[in-house]
């Protein structure tokens, strides 16, 4: 049970630095660099590796060790289905941030939704991170 659980933290550890740096990333990386001179035409771009190399192997990881946690443990307080309902917005946020990388590799300017993005994931890891700490009591458990 302890080895799931650590798995679930490394995990997530890793997709939220991902979550974190990658509209970072998009929001810095002109368009004009993208161009690498000589690579081959199908190379990605370094967004795009770390978008489906990195956070989302790490996403998938830490949604399904979370899962099996909370199934081992038979929890179901209010404060875990608060915090699922955030994690769903964060799949929602990577979704986003995925996007946003299709779009800078078109030459779209994606600037200003990538800092809203960040903004987003920091106030959802932040509430995810306050939820799991706390574990508050709700009306009901």
């Amino acid at each position: 049970m302890l080895w799931l659980l650590t798995l679930h933290i490394a995990a997530l550890l890793i997709w939220s630095a991902g979550l974190i740096y990658l509209p970072l990333l998009i929001a810095g990386t002109r368009n004009d660099s993208l161009a690498l001179g000589c690579a081959p035409a199908n190379a990605d771009s370094i967004a795009r590796w770390l978008f489906t190399r990195v956070a989302s192997p790490a996403a998938a990881v830490a949604i399904v060790a979370g899962s099996l946690v909370f199934l081992v443990n038979g929890t179901t307080d209010l404060w875990l289905m608060v915090k699922l309902t955030l994690v769903t917005l964060l799949v929602v946020a990577h979704a986003f941030s995925g996007l946003l990388v299709i779009r800078l590799e078109a030459g779209k300017s994606v600037v200003r939704a990538s800092y809203v993005l960040l903004a987003g994931v920091l106030l959802l890891l932040a509430a995810v991170l306050w939820l799991v700490l706390a574990k508050p009591v709700w009306g009901w458990s």
